[in-house]
């Protein structure tokens, strides 16, 4: 192990997003730690290089790790990442998204650890945006408790770096999709369509299927957080300003995410129109000149990436609410 390599941390690295950026930083030639409760996250996803420690974020076993190890990178995608269940209880949500975070946030201010880079979310925090594709500076219209304590979270951490000196980024992303995706989680549209396909099963459409969505891989994901944990950053006032969108650009509506699956596994399936679910967004997808302007661009595209959810059904792949 080089002597220069950075030690990081990431909470969620058992999860979708966390275990692909663990393997990321591994190939890196960083040290990898990783904390998580397995509420969601998978054993089987923890790289075999890495410090697995199973403990909640809002632990203080979890801040006393931070605390000792000094971490020159905290990548904090943990998460309670269903707007369901934050509706249905509030206050579990904030008991992970906001004190989890403080906990968190904390332990670094006081390690005197590197840079927090924080995954944030897109669609839940600008919600029904007057502007498609949406820009980091749009009006914040958060429509559930999961995007106001994404958003509260994005302040505190403003909070911090003016406060307490701690270095942060958040990435604000939009629908995450890729292998490991849990498929019966609440946006997995592209696992379950792709399942339901291979099970010659009807596609079920909430509303009109007109409803629009930013789709961006994984690969793409992880891609941008290893380049917000060394780029150079702005120092303007604001949470916007260490705010960056990561998505495609591309509305992409459910009708035609169908489609796109029904190409892939050359068949076609029935399709069953439901009633639209309550405060679903119409549109939305993300504005990507800022993060671009640092050398970021998505690389894989929809109807590539998709490819694996009609493969076999352990490979399905899913979709991240955004």
């Amino acid at each position: 192990m080089p002597l220069e390599s950075r030690k990081v941390l990431i909470t969620g690295g058992a999860g979708f997003i966390g275990s692909h950026l663990a393997e990321a930083h591994l190939a890196c030639g960083d040290r990898v730690w990783i904390v998580d409760n397995l509420s969601t996250g998978r054993q089987e996803n923890v790289p075999s290089d890495t410090q697995f420690h199973l403990l909640d974020i809002a632990s203080e076993e979890a801040a006393a790790l931070i605390r000792r190890v000094g971490f020159d990178v905290v990548s904090h995608q943990a998460a309670q990442a269903d707007v369901r269940v934050s509706v249905a209880d509030p206050m579990r949500d904030a008991r992970t998204n906001i004190l989890g975070l403080l906990n968190v946030l904390e332990a670094v201010a006081e390690s005197g650890a590197g840079r927090v880079v924080f995954a944030s979310s897109g669609g839940v925090v600008y919600g029904e945006a007057d502007e498609v594709p949406t820009p980091e500076g749009a009006p914040k219209r958060p429509a559930s408790p999961y995007g106001v304590a994404k958003l509260a979270g994005e302040l505190y951490l403003d909070y911090y770096r003016q406060v307490r000196g701690v270095e942060h980024v958040a990435l604000r992303y939009a629908n995450v999709y890729g292998p490991r995706q849990d498929p019966g989680g609440e946006a997995g549209v592209v696992a379950i369509f792709g399942r339901r396909l291979l099970e010659g099963r009807p596609l079920r459409i909430f509303g009109d299927g007109g409803q629009t969505r930013d789709y961006v891989h994984v690969a793409d994901v992880v891609a941008a957080n290893l380049l917000a944990a060394e780029a150079q950053l702005s120092s303007a006032p604001g949470a916007d300003a260490r705010a960056y969108n990561v998505g495609s650009g591309i509305e992409t509506s459910v009708n035609e995410l169908a489609d796109i699956l029904e190409r892939g596994a050359g068949a076609q399936c029935e399709r069953l129109w439901d009633e639209a679910r309550p405060g679903e967004l119409r549109r939305s997808a993300l504005a990507t000149a800022k993060i671009r302007a640092l050398g970021w661009r998505p690389e894989v595209a929809l109807r590539d990436g998709v490819g694996g959810a009609v493969a076999t059904p352990s490979s399905a792949q899913g979709v991240r609410a955004a």
